[in-house]
């Protein structure tokens, strides 16, 4: 028997709906069910923004910098830095991350150099503070952001995920949509969404090697 030699399965978001409302045991029969539906869809996926790092949603972003301004407004998608380096002259040089308390114990931002830490102010519209002032404007900081997800505006749209993430969507739907329709069945499709979930985000996880060594610098003798 022949395989189909199909890869490209995606549902729609009306398919999501279906499936959820299914799971419910439930039919989607008026204009409402699917407009309170989408809204519980985006509701979630503002959730998954507060439930860890989604790799899928990772991407690469550049700042010019510019002498002596240590304020630069990013875009309203990120979320969070996970990273990031300033490039001088074709070389990488690592940024450390500070708290707010720390960039506020800086007792001289205007001094000039090349930049070495930052803070990201996580407002509505995220702010990057550096430290110290650039001294030209040339250097370029490059920066891993984590990013808000698409919104499923239409009925046609597909979702940003990936295909692993697919029945954890189907799944957290159902649970979302079972709290305001299907009470009987809150328990069981909440169960299913978190065990989903877990499965997903184990799969999501970056496989990088990670070592911790402890340091015995100042570890005395008595």
């Amino acid at each position: 028997m022949a395989v189909s030699g199909s890869t490209n399965f995606e549902l729609d978001v009306s398919d999501y709906i279906e499936e959820a409302f299914e799971r419910c045991g439930l039919e989607v029969r008026t204009g409402y069910d699917l407009k309170t539906a989408k809204r519980s869809l985006n509701l979630m996926l503002a959730e998954w923004s507060n439930r860890g790092l989604n790799q899928w949603t990772i991407t690469q972003r550049t700042q010019t910098v510019t002498a002596d301004d240590t304020q630069y407004s990013l875009g309203t998608d990120v979320i969070d830095i996970l990273s990031a380096v300033v490039r001088r002259s074709s070389v990488d040089y690592s940024l450390e991350r500070v708290s707010r308390d720390q960039y506020l114990s800086i007792p001289n931002k205007t001094s000039t150099g090349r930049p070495s830490q930052f803070f990201l102010d996580r407002q509505t519209t995220p702010n990057l503070k550096i430290w110290p002032a650039p001294d030209n404007s040339t250097d370029v900081i490059y920066y891993n952001a984590l990013t808000r997800m698409d919104d499923a505006d239409t009925l046609i749209n597909t979702m940003d995920i990936p295909f692993r993430f697919y029945p954890c969507l189907a799944a957290g739907l159902a649970y979302y949509i079972a709290i305001k329709k299907a009470p009987d069945r809150i328990q069981l499709l909440k169960a299913v969404y978190e065990e989903e979930f877990d499965r997903a985000m184990q799969e999501d996880r970056d496989r990088a090697s990670f070592n911790v060594v402890p340091r015995y610098d100042y570890l005395r003798v008595n």
